[in-house]
C-alpha cells in the first residue's frame, strides 16, 4: 500500500527534520507531501512548523488508523469502507452460501480460467452488535473469493445488482445452509423491472468508456466488451422468462470471438444497439413487477438475525 500525498500521518518514532533542528517526538502529526514509488523507499512529510522529514512506512501511521488503534478500535472497518483482514477460519465459520460465478458458470471458461467464488456470510450476533461491527464484505483476492454480509447482499439484490442476482441463480453451488436454501427458494421475488434500468444503464456507461479508449488509445478491453454483451442477453431473458440465466452455450462462439477481438468494433456496436432495442421491447412486455418483494426479503433477514442470536 502506498499512501498518497495529502494524507495526515502520525510518527511512530522521534524524527529529526531534514537539515537538523529540534526533533519531533513520536506521536507528532504531519502530512505527506511526496510519496515513494514503492514501499521500500521513504515518504517526505511536512510538520506544522513547515520542517520536512523522510520516513519509511513502518515509521509512520495514517492519522485515522492511529486514532482507531488508540481508541481500542483497531478491528473496526476503515472510514472508506475497507474491510478488516479476516482469516480463512472465520470465513469457513460464517459463510452460509458459496457458489461459482464468472466464466465457469457462464460456460465461457477455458483450462486456464480461474474459479471465482461469491457468496454470503452471516456474522455472529455479538460481533454484529459490537463497536467493531462487521465488514460489508470479506475478500480474498488470492483465492478469487468475495462474501457479502447478509444485509448488504439483500440490498444489492433488491437493487437488481447483476453480480448478486447471478449468485442467486448460479448453477454451481458449493455450499448452502438450510437458511440460505430458504432464500434461494424465493429468489424470483428479487426480480423486477429494475433489471432494465440497472443492466441497461451499466452497459451504456461502460460502452461509452470503451469508445473513449478506442478513440484515445486505439485499443479496447475485449473481454469486458464480451461481458457487457452477455449482460444484455441475460437481462433480456430475465425480463421475458422471470429468471437470470448464466449459461450462454447458444452464444458461446460469438461471445468468445468478441473476447479474442475477432469482431470489428462497428459490428459489435450494431449488435449492442440491436440488443438495447430488444431489451426495451422485453421491458414493455414483461410480467415482472415494478419493484421487488421488499417484505419477503426483510422477513428472511429477520429470521437470519434471530438464528445468529440463537447460535
Amino acid at each position: 500500500m502506498i499512501l498518497s500525498p495529502g494524507t495526515q500521518i502520525v510518527t511512530r518514532i522521534a524524527v529529526v527534520p531534514v537539515g537538523g533542528g529540534r526533533a519531533h517526538p513520536a506521536g507528532a502529526v504531519a502530512v505527506i507531501v511526496k510519496s515513494p514509488s514503492n514501499a521500500q523507499h521513504s515518504y517526505t512529510v511536512r510538520f506544522a512548523d513547515t520542517t520536512l522529514a523522510q520516513l519509511h512506512l513502518d515509521e509512520l501511521a495514517p492519522l485515522k488508523s492511529m486514532q482507531r488503534e488508540q481508541a481500542g478500535l483497531g478491528q473496526l472497518a476503515s472510514e472508506d469502507g475497507a474491510a478488516p483482514t479476516i482469516d480463512e477460519h472465520d470465513l469457513r465459520r460464517h459463510v452460509i452460501f458459496r457458489c461459482v460465478v464468472g466464466s465457469r458458470a457462464y460456460g465461457l471458461d477455458s483450462e486456464s480460467s480461474d474459479v471465482d467464488l461469491r457468496g454470503v456470510y452471516l456474522p455472529p450476533a455479538e460481533r454484529h452488535w459490537s463497536l467493531a461491527g462487521v465488514p460489508e464484505q470479506l475478500e480474498n483476492d488470492a483465492a478469487q473469493e468475495c462474501f457479502w454480509e447478509v444485509q448488504k447482499f439483500l440490498v444489492l439484490a433488491l437493487k437488481a445488482n447483476p453480480n448478486v442476482l447471478e449468485c442467486l441463480y448460479s448453477p454451481l453451488i458449493e455450499h448452502a445452509t438450510p437458511l440460505m436454501r430458504e432464500l434461494l427458494a424465493i429468489r424470483e421475488r428479487f426480480l423486477s423491472k429494475l433489471i432494465y434500468q440497472t443492466y441497461n444503464g451499466y452497459v451504456m456507461s461502460q460502452f461509452r468508456k470503451l469508445e473513449s479508449d478506442l478513440r484515445n488509445r486505439g485499443a479496447v478491453k475485449w473481454k469486458h466488451a464480451m461481458h457487457l454483451i452477455r449482460l444484455l442477453l441475460s437481462g433480456i431473458t430475465a425480463l421475458r422468462e422471470r429468471r437470470v440465466p448464466l449459461r450462454v452455450e447458444d452464444q458461446r462462439d460469438r461471445l468468445l470471438a468478441i473476447k479474442r477481438g475477432e469482431i470489428a468494433w462497428n459490428d459489435l456496436d450494431r449488435w449492442r444497439l440491436a440488443l438495447h432495442a430488444e431489451f426495451e421491447a422485453a421491458y414493455a412486455a414483461t410480467a415482472l413487477p415494478d419493484r421487488p418483494d421488499y417484505e419477503a426479503a426483510n422477513a428472511w433477514l429477520l429470521r437470519a438475525r434471530r438464528s445468529a442470536v440463537q447460535d
